[in-house]
Formats: structure tokens, sequence, C-alpha cells
């Protein structure tokens, strides 16, 4: 082959021209426009809804999918353009006459054939047709959530003319309504993500609890982002998935860390008072859970230097710690650090220091902030996902349910966990969230041995985000139970030994 053919081969080789894609907001407009949620789109591209979501923010897809989201934006075009063109006026006489059998038509393109029966989202019992995307019985009589009608009742108006969800009427009450992206939709239509996937792996185990609970566990990180997006429906914040990162949120080796501190206590009272003591290693319930309730950056983080601290924004400092005189009975703040200097520590740690070192507490000096990354910020961005988390495992508790809860459990503990740079969830790379949320659980964990030893009871150890061993009646300071707001024993041991007798006695 001359190097003239080898040329022309290499140029026919090449792959065609891509597709152009119009710009991001382009993008959310014309998914908006035909009232589409990102479930239904990224269902039908094979992706998930945080994937297209990131697609909307300005990142463009590659390979095959690239094609099918550009095909499916110049559909979209099309049929919001032949929607809003002006009906010619023969057209625009006979559309009155058909607007009831458009709206049927429009009803069944709605309806899909399950392969495989599903649980109802309003009842839970097995449905062969999904309604919008969700499970669900087509025909009233079918669902368990229906009352059964008079024997007067009218005959029933065919399914295909009236599929739309059950509305949450009640006597003398309104329809309770939530937002379900561009549309409001009845509360009571909400799917229940997770009672759908227990259901489902029990199913599809044949009631093989372990079989079933470890087939969730292994999925936990998938579902727990799909949860995360069906929260996140009218939402106030489009969150920036896979932001710009300082280097000081990155490994400096390939099993290294990063050089950010999240103050993480290991704290043992360094001496007891003589004699016997018994002490209690306290349970904290669902630390992590509780720490998804933190202040988060919402977009890119942003550089700034001076001592300035401002309550709207969130992310990481570098400062220089204050010094801390109470480790006899209280752990330091900043956790179990030997080296001295500045550090790179997390919003919840430097927040805490500010409020420690303000005029209630009055327990430390200020810190001295250098410098910042930051974003805007708000405490509620993961909130309803971590009701929903909250729920389902209150729930699975209060009904003795195992495997909701190792799988609730496994949501909330791992998608913290792979935050960062890891290979189970790319969806969402924030290695900040990840810093500032276990931070905040290292803070609450302090939180709650201050109030222990300001209710009197005596700290001993400090540990981790969930291991708080103390001495005396802690049942007066804390609740005993498995929620989220309460503690449970780990462990009783004794320390020391009652005093020798003397010899006078």
């Amino acid at each position: 082959m001359s190097d003239f053919q080898a040329i022309d081969a290499l140029l026919a080789s090449a792959p065609p021209d891509r597709t152009p894609l119009p710009t991001a907001e382009e993008r959310r407009q014309r998914r908006g426009e035909l009232g589409l949620s990102r479930a239904q789109v990224a269902r039908a591209l094979g992706v998930s809804p945080s994937t297209l979501g990131g697609w909307e923010a300005g990142r463009d897809p590659s390979g095959d999918v690239r094609e099918k989201y550009a095909y499916f934006l110049q559909q979209a075009q099309e049929k919001v353009r032949h929607r809003t063109a002006p009906a010619p006026p023969a057209a625009a006489a006979e559309s009155a006459d058909d607007s009831a059998a458009l709206e049927a038509a429009a009803a069944v393109d709605d309806q899909a054939e399950l392969a495989t029966p599903q649980p109802c989202v309003l009842c839970g019992q097995p449905a062969r047709h999904e309604v919008a995307g969700y499970p669900q019985h087509l025909d009233p009589a079918e669902c368990a959530t229906s009352t059964p009608a008079p024997a007067t009742a009218p005959a029933a108006t065919p399914v295909a003319s009236s599929p739309a969800r059950p509305a949450a009427v009640r006597p003398g009450k309104g329809v309770r309504i939530v937002a379900a992206g561009r549309r409001a939709q009845p509360a009571d239509a909400e799917p229940d993500l997770i009672r759908q996937a227990v259901t489902e792996a029990l199913t599809q185990h044949s009631g093989d609890v372990e079989a079933a609970t470890a087939a969730l566990v292994k999925r936990a990180i998938p579902d727990a982002m799909a949860l995360l997006d069906h929260t996140r429906k009218g939402g106030r914040y489009d969150v920036v998935a896979h932001p710009w990162l300082p280097d000081v949120l990155r490994k400096q080796s390939a099993r290294g860390a990063d050089q950010v501190w999240e103050a993480r206590p290991k704290w043992t009272r360094p001496e007891l008072p003589a004699g016997e003591h018994q002490v209690t290693a306290l349970d904290v319930n669902g630390a992590y859970l509780s720490a998804l309730k933190t202040h988060l950056p919402i977009g890119q983080l942003e550089h700034s230097t001076g001592f300035d601290h401002d309550r709207r924004r969130a992310g990481i400092h570098l400062i220089t710690p204050p010094a801390w005189e109470h480790d006899a009975v209280l752990p330091n703040p900043i956790g179990s650090r030997d080296e001295p200097g500045p550090l790179w520590v997390t919003e919840p740690t430097l927040r805490l220091l500010l409020r420690l070192s303000g005029p209630k507490y009055h327990l430390c000096d200020p810190p001295e902030i250098h410098e910042s990354f930051t974003s805007g910020a708000t405490e509620n961005l993961l909130e309803k996902f971590r009701i929903a988390l909250k729920d389902a495992r209150d729930r699975a508790i209060a009904d003795g349910d195992e495997v909701t809860l190792e799988y609730v459990k496994a949501m909330y503990s791992k998608f913290v966990s792979t935050l960062g740079e890891s290979n189970y969830n790319r969806e969402l790379y924030r290695t900040d969230w990840m810093h500032l949320i276990r931070s905040q659980a290292f803070a609450n964990l302090w939180w709650k041995a201050h109030r222990a030893h300001d209710e009197g009871l005596m700290v001993v150890r400090a540990m981790g985000t969930d291991e708080l061993h103390v001495t005396g009646d802690w049942r007066k300071v804390f609740p005993e139970g498995r929620g989220v707001t309460e503690v449970k024993v780990k462990d009783v041991y004794t320390v020391g030994t009652d005093p020798a007798p003397t010899d006078d006695s």
C-alpha cells in the first residue's frame, strides 16, 4: 500500500462528525417544555438521572450515548415546534371536537406494560403496567388502596381515558401535593423507592432474607444516588456534581490522603479520681445519617484570604487552631493532633471552634483563618434525602425489618464514603462534601461529650463518630433506644479498685 493509500484508508476510517449539542440551558429547557423528568429521560437513554443532570449543567456525553442524547434533543425541539405552530383554520375547527380523543391518546402514551410484575406505588401489590414510569394498577378495582364502589354507582370510566394517579383526597381536606420536576402531583403518588427495592429483592430471592440483604447492600450506592435524585426534584439549587478541586483536596499519592484534617477524636481522659468506677460505653445511632444535615457548598470552591468568616458560605479553611486547656475533662475540638501549626480544617470544625470561642462558652480563643476555599452553601441541601432515609430506618426498627435496616445503613454510610475519589460512585464527585459530613459527625460527638460533662457525668473516652464512654446516670442525659436521636449501650466495664482498708478501720 502506498503512503497516499494509507492516508486515504486512515481518513475513511475516521469517525463521522459528531452531532453538535445545544447549550446547557437549552438542554434543560427542551426537556422541561415537554414536561419530562430527568428520571424519565435518563431511563430512555440508559443512564442515571445524576449523569443527565451533569449534561444539563454543561458536561458533554461521549461515545454512542452522545448521539442518542443529541437525537433526543433534536426530536424534543421538533415536538415543541409542532406544539407551538399555529394550526390551519380547518384543523383549528376540528381541534375542539377532537380534544377528548387527544387527551386519551396522550394518556395511553404515558402507559407501558411491564415484562415482570412490580410493586404498585400506591398499594405495594404486584402490578403489570406502569404510568409515567411508575408501576401502578390501571384498574382501580385491582389496587388494594381502592374502596369498593356502592352497588348503585355508575359504570367505571374506561382506563384509557383517565389513567391519572388517584388524588390524595380526604373528607373535609384538600389534596396534599409535592413538586415533581416542572409539575406537581399528589403526595400519595410519590413512590417509596426504598420499600420497592426491598420488596423486589425479597421477591427475586424467594424470601431468603440473607440473600436479599446481600443483594441490597451491593446495590446501595446507585440506589442512594437514585434516591438523592428523587428527593432533589424541584430543589432550589443545581449542584455542581464534578467541580474543580484545589490541590489540598487531592490525594498526595495513589494510596495517600489529601491535606484536609477532619478532627476525628481519639481521646481518653488522662486521669480518674481514686476508687472504682463503672464506665458505660454508649453507641450513638446513625452518626453519619445525622451529619447529612450540615452546611455544604453548592458550587465550585473559590479561593479567599483573611480572617473574616462568611456564614453563608462553606468549604475548607487553613487555620492556626487555638490552644486547648481542657484536655483533662473534654477532648480537643480539632481531634487528636500532635503537630503544631496551621492545618486545613472543614466548615463544621471551624464553626465549632468559633462557637466555643464566643461569649456563651469562652472555652478557647478564636482560631486564626489564613485562607479558604468556599462556595455558597445551605444546611438543607440533603435534608429531604436524610429524612427519607431516617423515616425508612425508623419504620424498619419499629417493624423489626432487619433487611430494610441494613439496606438503609449501607445507603448512607456508602454514600458518604464514596463521595471522594472512588471507583464505585462517579455520579457525584465531591471530596469536600465527604470531609464536611465526616467532620460534622465528629463535631456532633464532641457536643454530646460536652453535654455529658455539663450535666455532671464524667467523660472517660470519645472515639470516632459514635462512641462515648461516661460514668454516672447517663439515662438522665441521653434517651436510650435505637432511634437516631437516641443511644444504646455498647459495653459496661469497671476501671480502678476500691481503696485498700487502713489499719484504723
